[in-house]
Order: structure tokens, then C-alpha cells, then sequence
């Protein structure tokens, strides 16, 4: 992994770009399109960028105020599905204009915030404290993730980069999710090895380099897999051991219910 002197060279660079990329998706959507049905049950194209705002309101807090970020999760319900909905409800009522102006200043604070600290200071968040760099590879994820549901929403298909190792790396980091967001017990061994091929034709290696539990294939892929955006079936990866392959099929980074499978073949390949 990188070192916390690289961290704006690789985590930083990720998350700004992937913010940025949303940013550009939006520009280019009408009014009308805001208010279309995503794949994510119940949200459209408005909920998945209201969604992203408080995300990235809470890594600036959690960034620049570490101790008002402790007294705001101490006020919260402890109902994850609860509190997100109630982050989120403040900003439907916006335009669209408003809205993206919104997401574009409040992503650029993030990146500032987390780019001014060394990438292993530790900083509180949702579940425990974690490192910057940490926190700059979930903002990374969560841009990912809600920019490809505006995606699937209208077809439109995106090219495939290096920044995705971001998102592979909070995938290891967040291994044990999948279990936790069914109310299971992760294993007590966890030690999974990705080797991934890049999009740039490099070869990854991320994990415990002795783990006999290997996840290998696509990196892009397995960014869509742990973001629960395509079904294991459409990607281009495969498990070594009886527990991997298990891992695949529950595999989620984030926090709090899976939501709702894809279903092979829902979307068109890229």
C-alpha cells in the first residue's frame, strides 16, 4: 500500500477524480432526468446526489472538526437506514442547479479537507477511527458507486482507470461487511489476497501476500462487484478457496444492508 508521503499521488488523486466525474455527469442530465428511477430501489437520480452531499459534509466534518464529528454520531438514532434518509431529506427539495453547485462545493471542501492531513492520521467516522487515506479511498467508493447508478439509469457507459485502486484497497479493508450487513458473524480467519489486472494492463497485488484465500481477475470489476453494481455472474473475476468464492457473493463496501441484488445480464457491458 502506499506510504502516507504518496497519499495525494494515489488516494487523494482518486477521490478528487471521481468526484469530479460525477460533477461532469450531472452537467450534462435535464431537469426532467432528475427525477428518474435509479437501480437503487426507491432512489432517483436526486436521492443518489443527495446522498453523496452528506457523505462528503460528514468526511469535511470528520476532517476539520474531529470532536464535533463525535458529538454529531452521538446524536444520531443508531438506525443506519434512518439517519441517512434523514441526512438526505433536507436537500430533495432543491433543484437540480442547486443541487449539483451543492455537490460540486461541498466534494471540493472533502478533497481540501482530507488533502491538508498526513494520509495516516486517524479520524473518527461511522463504525471506528480510521486513516485518511482510508477515508479518501470510501469517498472514492461512494462517488463510484452512485455515479454508476446515474449511469445505468440512462445507459451510458464509462472508461475504465487506474484510480480504481482506491476502491480495491477500501475493498480489502472492508472484507467483513458482507457478513456484517446481514447480522452474521464474519469469519474469525479473514485473509483474502486480490490479484487484479489493471486497467492499464499492471498487475496488483493487494492484501496479505501469503493469504490462500485469492480473489482474482478484473480490477474495475471487482469494483463493481464490492459495490454491489453488478451481479458476480457479469464480471470477470473467480475465487481460489470454498471461502472467497463465498466472499464474492456477499461482497459489499459500505456500511449497513446490502440493498438489492443486480441480476445477471440487467446491464449492458462495457
Amino acid at each position: 500500500m502506499p506510504t502516507s508521503s504518496s497519499v495525494e499521488n494515489v488516494f487523494i488523486a482518486a477521490l478528487r477524480f471521481e468526484a469530479e466525474t460525477v460533477t461532469a455527469l450531472l452537467t450534462d442530465l435535464g431537469g426532467e432526468e432528475w427525477d428518474t428511477p435509479t437501480p437503487a430501489t426507491g432512489w432517483t437520480v436526486r436521492h443518489q446526489v443527495a446522498h453523496l452531499i452528506s457523505v462528503y459534509r460528514l468526511a469535511t466534518q470528520a476532517a476539520n472538526d474531529p470532536e464535533g464529528f463525535r458529538s454529531l454520531l452521538a446524536q444520531l438514532s443508531g438506525d443506519f437506514t434512518r439517519d441517512v434518509a434523514a441526512s438526505m431529506q433536507p436537500l430533495l427539495a432543491k433543484s437540480q442547479v442547486e443541487l449539483t453547485a451543492t455537490w460540486e462545493h461541498v466534494a471540493a471542501e472533502a478533497v481540501i479537507a482530507l488533502d491538508s492531513l498526513p494520509g495516516d492520521r486517524m479520524l473518527p467516522w461511522l463504525l471506528n477511527d480510521i486513516p485518511v487515506s482510508v477515508l479518501a479511498m470510501a469517498g472514492t467508493t461512494e462517488a463510484f458507486a452512485h455515479g454508476q447508478d446515474i449511469r445505468d439509469t440512462f445507459g451510458t457507459l464509462r472508461t475504465p482507470n487506474d484510480h480504481v485502486r482506491a476502491i480495491c484497497e477500501f475493498a480489502y479493508h472492508t472484507r467483513e461487511f458482507g457478513w456484517l450487513g446481514r447480522g452474521a458473524q464474519p469469519p474469525a480467519e479473514l485473509d483474502l489476497r486480490f490479484e487484479l489486472n489493471s486497467p492499464r494492463g499492471q498487475h496488483w497485488t493487494i492484501g496479505n501476500p501469503e493469504g490462500d484465500d485469492v480473489v482474482s481477475g478484473d480490477a474495475w470489476d471487482l469494483a463493481l462487484l464490492v459495490t454491489r453494481r453488478r451481479h458476480p455472474d457479469d464480471l470477470a473475476l473467480s475465487g481460489g478457496t470454498e471461502l472467497a468464492r463465498r466472499w464474492m457473493s456477499i461482497a459489499q463496501a459500505y456500511r449497513g444492508p446490502a440493498g438489492d441484488d443486480r441480476k445477471p445480464g440487467q446491464f449492458a457491458s462495457r
